[in-house]
């Protein structure tokens, strides 16, 4: 369990599977820089996350901006939207002071794109429904990823696979940032779409070492 005061941003857990030291730079140097792709989803989530705005739809309830946390994870954060589903029994359901009954917690996250080829748009809902799940005392099977491009929504199991993950993402973003040490830039193709690439400097990899050059173009010559 971690104190108040060790908690990460939940948020970050995305950044973290896309790259470390992205993140690193983020949540250790306070490091940002906008781009088309940012701006988009900045206003993306400027019509989302209005905590004032419910939404019923039928029978389902949706709820913006939860402020959400875990202790058993290290993070906090606020969700996009929590939609409340009725439920017959109290089991795994929550109550709500404003609408009578039960209701399952069904966690829903707003992304500008689309389908991403690596699972971190899956691990940041995980680790939203870990934090529901830790402070209501339920167990919350699926949640649903929304991409604004395509305007698809993504039905996602919260499987046993996609906690551990989930855990382990969150266990090395607190040793990183508890080391205070910058993960090394891995220069890598997607790169090209990252807002921080002129902070983060990836072509740096491939430069040759100074002693190394020193050592073929000096010293060779001198012996």
């Amino acid at each position: 369990m971690y104190t108040e005061d060790e908690m990460l941003m939940l948020s970050g857990i995305q950044h973290f599977m896309f790259c470390p030291r992205q993140w690193a730079l983020i949540h250790i140097e306070q490091q940002w820089a906008d781009n088309k792709l940012t701006a988009e989803g900045n206003i993306l989530h400027q019509n989302v996350d209005n905590p004032f705005y419910r939404q019923k739809n039928g029978d389902v309830i949706t709820l913006r901006s939860l402020h959400i946390a875990s202790k058993e994870l290290g993070l906090y954060g606020i969700t996009d939207a929590v939609e409340l589903l009725p439920s017959d029994s109290e089991e795994d359901a929550i109550t709500h002071q404003r609408y009578k009954g039960y209701w399952k917690p069904y966690p829903v996250e707003y992304k500008r794109g689309h389908t991403k080829p690596d699972e971190r748009d899956e691990v940041q809902l995980a680790a939203q429904a870990m934090c529901l799940e830790e402070m209501y005392g339920i167990s919350i099977p699926f949640g649903a990823l929304y991409y604004d491009e395509v305007k698809h929504r993504e039905t996602i199991a919260i499987s046993d696979h996609l906690r551990k993950t989930t855990r382990q993402c969150a266990v090395q973003m607190h040793d990183i940032f508890k080391s205070g040490k910058m993960p090394p830039a891995i220069k890598k193709h997607h790169c090209k779409n990252c807002s921080l690439k002129d902070i983060c400097m990836p072509e740096m990899t491939d430069c040759i070492k100074v002693s190394t050059y020193l050592n073929k173009n000096l010293y060779e010559d001198i012996t």
